[in-house]
Order: C-alpha cells, then structure tokens, then sequence
C-alpha cells in the first residue's frame, strides 16, 4: 500500500507498513495500538491475531475476526489518552475515537484499550489485552 497511514500518520510505508510486514514491532503501546486500527481499516487478519492476548482459541478468535472484518469502513482515528504504555514499560492504555461508516451511516467508537507485553516481561512485545471501557454512538449523522 502506498499513500497515507490509515492511523493518520505520514505513510503507510513508514508508519504501520514495517510492523504489518513484520520488519518492526511496537516499542509503544500506543504505537501497537495505531497499528492494530490500521491492520483493522486494511483487513489484515493475522497481524489482529499475532498481536491480540486472548482467552479464546485462535481459531474462535479468527472466526471472530472474519465475521466482522469488511464490515465496517474505517473513517479515522483520533488519540484522546495514554497512560504508561511507554518504551520501558510493562503495561499501558490507550484512550481512542475511532470513526467508520456502516450501511452509509457514520457513527464513533470510542475505547479505553488496555495493553501489556508478553510474558510480562521488560523484552516481551507488546499485545492488545482488553478493551476496558467500550462506547459506540451507533449513528452520529
């Protein structure tokens, strides 16, 4: 994909491309979380599973993921929160307002994100871990 992030920064070749291809990983939670709202707007299946912490098997996770995917026309991000989440840290969240259209209409979600490294460990990636305060406003016209 050439052309502007769908996160809204700069280009996707140096914005979420490298962690999509797998060049890179997230140093930051908020970077992990860009990301995954990117590989969210492009469809990318795998990347939403290789960086999500779950509970669920993979394959229910998956199923999850195809029934949702292409649904929804991802219209834009927008930052409204961190806390920890940083190059050193072990745990942070993220406060966001994603736009999309569905069925024609506008609407914004808007989360609290928790994210964490793997194995809780200082080296391990970082990982999507649950949302914990989740807002749809349905249709926002």
């Amino acid at each position: 994909m050439t052309g502007p992030c769908p996160c809204g920064g700069f280009s996707y070749d140096s914005c979420c491309g490298p962690l999509h291809r797998g060049e890179k990983t997230a140093t930051t939670a908020e970077q992990l979380m860009r990301s995954r709202y990117s590989a969210y707007a492009l469809g990318l299946e795998d990347y939403l599973l290789d960086t999500h912490q779950s509970r669920q098997s993979r394959a229910r996770r998956r199923r999850d993921l195809q029934a949702s995917l292409g649904k929804l026309d991802w219209q834009g991000l927008r930052i409204l929160d961190r806390q920890d989440g940083g190059a050193t840290d072990l745990s942070g969240t993220v406060t966001f307002e994603a736009r999309y259209r569905y069925a024609g209409q506008l609407a914004v979600l808007r989360e609290c994100s928790r994210f964490g490294r793997e194995n809780n460990r200082p080296d391990g990636r970082w990982l999507y871990q649950e949302a914990l305060q989740l807002t749809d406003s349905g249709v926002d016209g």
